[in-house]
């Protein structure tokens, strides 16, 4: 990501606001260089073997995603006349009180779905 050599020219405020940016501490004092440019080139590596080792942020396990996919083939697939309705509803269109609340609820189903669908392409990845 960042180069030894692009670190190096910077000064001393520059590369503390890069660790600031970034949410990274100095090492030691932060009195030279050196404790800002240590953190800033170990922090992509650092952060791939936690996520491979399973610390932080990791994948779920291979359950949990099935369990989602049947979610989503639980949530079956809209009507024409449904289809319709979200399409409307993209469009700004709404129906008066009491239907409205109805139609919201349709509409965030849809969105429930879609981004369901969303998080299995990205675990998939």
């Amino acid at each position: 990501m960042f180069t030894r050599s692009e670190l190096e020219i910077k000064t001393i405020e520059e590369l503390g606001n890069l660790c600031r940016r970034y949410g990274l501490k100095p090492i030691g004092r932060g009195s030279t260089k050196a404790d800002y440019i240590t953190p800033v080139l170990a922090f992509p590596r650092m952060a791939i073997r936690q996520m491979v080792e399973g610390k932080g942020l990791r994948k779920p396990r291979w359950e949990l995603t099935q369990a989602i996919s049947e979610a989503i083939d639980q949530m079956g697939q809209p009507t024409s006349e449904q289809t319709a309705m979200l399409k409307a509803t993209l469009e700004g269109q709404r129906l008066s009180h009491p239907c409205r609340y109805d139609q919201e609820k349709l509409f965030a189903l849809y969105r429930a779905k879609w981004m369901l669908e969303q998080a299995i392409d990205l675990l998939n990845v």
